[in-house]
Formats: C-alpha cells, structure tokens, sequence
C-alpha cells in the first residue's frame, strides 16, 4: 500500500522543545528573512542556482552558521557545509536541503529544509555542549548547490556530485543558455570551493510536500518510503524555415506546429494508465528563429515522464515515440527524442522510516507515510548512506510558484520532528543499515 498512517504517541526519550529542543520564535525569524533574497511581487522567491540573490541568501546561510558556533566550508561544487564536530574523526549526519529556487518561484521549497536544519542542529549542539546528549558522530547542515535545475541541467547536481553519480569536473562546464558555466557561476558569487566536504554516516531531510495528500488527511508530516521513476526526453522538431506571407500552407514545414502536436500528445499519453499513477509534462520550450515574420525551422522541447512504476514511465515513452513519429510523417518534419536524466525509483530504508515514526511519536504527532513524485537530494544520498525524508503539508499542493504556502504551525511542528530525527540519528540508531533499505549484514552474508 502506498500510504500508511502511523499512530501518534510517545516516547521516553523526547526531543522537547520546551527543554532544549529548537528555538521556536528564532526558527520563524530566521526563515522568513531569507525571503528578502530574490524576493518577488507576489510573494515568491527568484534565487537561479549561481545568480547575485543566490549568492547573497548563501552569505547569510554562512554568517548565521557562523554565529551559532558553525565551522562552515564549501566544496568542489559548490555546496555549503556547516559542521560541528563532537566527536574527532568521525563522520557527520547530514541534514538540510537547498537555497536556490526555479525562476519566479515559491518561498519554502528547499530553503525551509535549510533553515530547519540548521536550527535541529543547533539545539542539538546546545543539549551536548550542556551534557544531556551524547552523540557517535557530528552533524553537518548542507546547502546543496543547484537542486532545482532551472539554471544548469541537470537538478539535484550538488548533491550527486557529493554522491559520486555526477563528475565534478564535467559538470562545472556545463551551460546555462547563455553560456556561462558552472565554474564561472561560483566563482562569480565565491563559492568555487575545495575538497569533497564532510563524510556522511547518514542523511537527514525536510521538504513541504508540494502536494495535496497530507493536507488531505489532515496529517502534520509524511514519511517519505520511495520516490516514482523519472525520465526526461530532449526532444527536436525540425522543419524548414520560410516566410510567414509569402509560404502557402500546403508548402510549410512548420516545425512549432508539429511540436505543439507533440505537446498535446505527452498530456493526453496519461489516458493509457490509472488515475494519479502517472504525470507528464513540458516544461521548457525553445522555437528558432522565434522571428513573427518567420515559419519557425526547429523547436526544442523536453518531455519530463513520471510514474510509481517503472513498466509506466517505459511504456508512455513507447507511446509518445510512435505518436511524434505520425505526427512527424503527417508535418513533413524530422523529430528525434533522447533519453535523458533517468532515475529509477529508490526505496528509503525500512528501519529509517521506522525511526522517522518514532520521531513523531517523540513530538507526539501523526505521521503518513508517502511516496515522492518529485526529485530531491535524499535521492542520491540514499545511494550512498541511510536516507530519511520527511514532508510537512502544503496549501493546495501548490509550488514551484509565487503562491506556494505552508503555515508556521505546520514549519514549526516539522522542525520539532527533524530534531528528533536527527538525535536518534547522530546516537546511532541507523548504525548497521545500509543505503536503499538493506542491512549490511544481510548483504554480507
């Protein structure tokens, strides 16, 4: 099944904010500055991985780290690591999420996980500096560079460079559209770091949902078990250029309107499956010469395909490439498609979600496990250390926009159950479980 509910409770050793758990009022002071960053109009966030704003709300991730007693250092990429180091030579829990936002976009997506962490962080190092908490190993809040994309393709880059799935120096030469690199984006806002940052022993996150299931159940936070398949297709529509007056139709090889065909078949490829079990889309969308007097020549356009299953993703894929082929042979035009940024499913470890429950049982709040449709970095730390993922609701399910909304109520409770989390899980509780939900010992048998 999907989803399970997990019964709230308590337990005997808990995170309470009223004792030296996360300072509440500083949290919500902390968070809602770094709307000023990037701030837009309607209440959004437009902070590009690399931009002046990015930078900026990265300097004051560093500076308030810095005052709460922070060691901060950036790496190769260009992800931020705050750190504090209990125990000498031993790893750290990674917590935390992203400051950089898609363009006109919302206020909590990633910089919430953030500004939560760092916080968890610094109550737990408080109750170890007073001696009510004992940790094995150290903690260290990550900004990760360019999670969402929008700039640099492609998403989740800092974290899968730090995971080992992406090479560092490959993809500091990637461009944005206008040909600046990676490597010159960091250098342009000092984050062209050394090293390959902290060793992670686990790794800890907190995201809004930015979906409707919780605030459906009316349940306060979601334990993530798996994320869907996902695979982008680059696709190119190319046709002939001619002049818009003097072309007749029947002479035109339009190659806009063969791909806004194409357009309309990745929306209606979601009537093959079962309701909610697939999502597509288009998200970007490029036409040359993009002249009005002009019959447009090519158009590129990049299919994003998301399903639970990975039989879905493949099969919508087997659709769509034989409908661009009939639409290609019906527009006289030539439309190739290539496979790009496939990521199977990944499975949170059991005993990981099973801790995430007794973190909640520690605030004394119900929990709903989920599955995630949308990527993050847990996906790629979850190949290399336990993974733990946790969703707090979102208004309407909306984001990636100016109106994405979660209450303070809900930020707050969510911060209370990272801290618990991330207790557990700097006194060892994960030891012995390995990445994608097995035992080390089982797997060395």
């Amino acid at each position: 099944m999907t989803e399970q509910s997990t019964s709230s409770g308590s337990a005997p050793h808990r995170a309470d904010g009223d004792a030296w758990g996360p300072d509440r009022e500083m949290f919500l002071r902390d968070f809602h500055h770094t709307t000023r960053f990037g701030a837009t109009e309607a209440g959004g966030i437009d902070r590009q991985a690399g931009t002046a704003e990015h930078g900026q709300v990265r300097d004051w991730f560093e500076d308030r780290a810095e005052e709460l007693g922070f060691t901060v250092t950036t790496d190769e990429i260009g992800n931020i690591f705050a750190v504090s180091r209990w125990v000498e030579g031993a790893p750290s829990v990674v917590v935390g999420s992203h400051l950089d936002s898609q363009p006109l976009g919302g206020r909590f997506d990633g910089t919430y996980g953030v500004v939560a962490a760092l916080h968890a962080a610094a109550a737990l190092d408080a109750a170890v500096a007073a001696g009510t908490l004992m940790p094995q190993v150290n903690v260290a809040v990550v900004d990760w560079f360019n999670e969402e994309g929008a700039r640099f393709p492609p998403s989740i880059m800092g974290s899968s460079v730090y995971a080992g799935l992406l090479d560092a120096d490959q993809t500091r030469q990637t461009r944005d559209p206008q040909g600046v690199t990676v490597e010159e984006a960091l250098q342009s806002i000092g984050r062209r770091g050394d090293g390959p940052g902290p060793q992670a022993a686990a790794y800890a996150e907190i995201h809004i949902e930015q979906g409707r299931r919780l605030e459906r159940a009316e349940v306060p936070i979601g334990i993530v078990e798996r994320s869907w398949h996902t695979q982008k297709l680059l696709v190119s529509v190319v046709g002939e250029q001619s002049h818009t007056g003097a072309t007749l139709m029947a002479d035109r090889r339009d190659a806009l309107v063969a791909a806004s065909r194409a357009v309309i078949a990745v929306e209606d490829v979601v009537r093959h499956f079962e309701p909610e079990s697939i999502v597509t889309s288009v998200g970007k969308f490029d036409v040359e010469p993009n002249s009005p007097i002009v019959v447009p020549r090519q158009v590129d356009l990049v299919v994003d395909l998301r399903a639970d299953r990975r039989q879905d993703v493949e099969r919508a894929r087997e659709l769509l490439l034989k409908e661009f082929a009939d639409i290609a042979a019906r527009s006289r035009v030539e439309i190739s498609a290539e496979d790009f940024d496939v990521r199977p499913v990944q499975t949170f470890p059991e005993a990981g979600l099973d801790l995430a429950a007794k973190a909640c049982r520690d605030v004394g709040v119900e929990s709903l496990r989920l599955t995630t449709l949308a990527g993050h970095d847990s996906i790629p730390m979850n190949r290399i250390v336990p993974a733990v993922m946790l969703f707090v609701p979102s208004a309407d399910g909306v984001s990636h926009c100016e109106r994405e909304f979660t209450s303070d109520a809900d930020l707050v409770t969510g911060l209370e159950v990272l801290t618990a989390l991330v207790t557990r899980l700097v006194t060892g509780e994960l030891d012995g479980v390995a990445p994608g939900g097995r035992l080390q010992e089982a797997e060395e048998a």
